[in-house]
């Protein structure tokens, strides 16, 4: 079985409605995080709203380490490759959380539980949600469109985490500095693929560009959720259950 998780509950809206259409979710609480049993594309799967911060998620994905064979994180985050625009998917290949600095026990950024910077996905979940990606793209042209971004394309790379968000044209141009190679940056991702890395599951992460992660975002973050970032996971989402099946 399969977790899907999310941080914010905007992010997941859509894919908790379209899983209340084929059949009822049944809920759970453990540590204070609820967790939705599920059919979704006609595979049982669970549900989490992890909350923002690498924190809440790695707290997440450590209880659902516990009940999965797999792990797939969706939502928003800030553009930072030269081409990744708001309204691209970025498909995470490997993730590193840029605010670790262990030094001098460990070298910067390099994680004391895995004992590498930069952890790399699962290929057969990731090419899943690659495939997906290009279909939800294609799929949301017009409601992109009519938000005055350009054609939505998909991009593989480097995503960066840390507990900051990143919303300043100098913060991100310190990243860009520092990790060239990096595509997006958010606050999750590195910290379930450190849970799942320590745990040896599957995972992989596809994030939603909202803006470029400085102050010229040009639409209201809560539009964003519900009009682009809630499709798109759910289209992520449904899209890569059904390669996977």
């Amino acid at each position: 079985m399969l977790a899907i998780i999310a941080a914010l509950p905007e992010e997941l809206s859509a894919i908790v409605e379209a899983a209340r259409g084929e059949g009822e979710i049944r809920t759970e609480t453990v540590a204070g995080i609820t967790l939705m049993h599920a059919t979704l594309a006609g595979r049982q799967v669970l549900l989490a709203r992890s909350g923002v911060g690498k924190v809440a998620a790695a707290a997440t994905a450590a209880i659902l380490a516990e009940r999965v064979t797999g792990m797939i994180l969706v939502g928003t985050a800030g553009g930072l490759g030269p081409n990744v625009n708001p309204g691209d998917v970025v498909i995470a290949t490997e993730l590193l959380q840029h605010d670790l600095d262990a030094r001098p026990l460990w070298d910067r950024w390099v994680s004391p539980v895995v004992g590498v910077a930069r952890i790399p996905v699962d290929p057969y979940l990731t090419a899943a949600l690659a495939a997906a990606a290009v279909g939800a793209c294609s799929a949301h042209r017009a409601e992109l469109s009519a938000l005055g971004f350009g054609e939505p394309a998909v991009h593989p790379g480097l995503v960066i985490s840390g507990d900051l968000f990143v919303a300043t044209a100098e913060g991100s141009a310190q990243l860009r500095a520092e990790l060239p190679d990096a595509l997006a940056v958010e606050m999750e991702g590195a910290a379930v693929a450190q849970v799942c890395a320590a745990a040896g599951i599957p995972f992989a992460v596809a994030r939603t560009i909202s803006d470029r992660a400085d102050h010229n975002a040009t639409v209201d973050f809560p539009v964003f959720l519900n009009q682009v970032a809630a499709p798109y996971a759910h289209d992520l989402v449904v899209g890569a259950l059904k390669v996977l099946t």
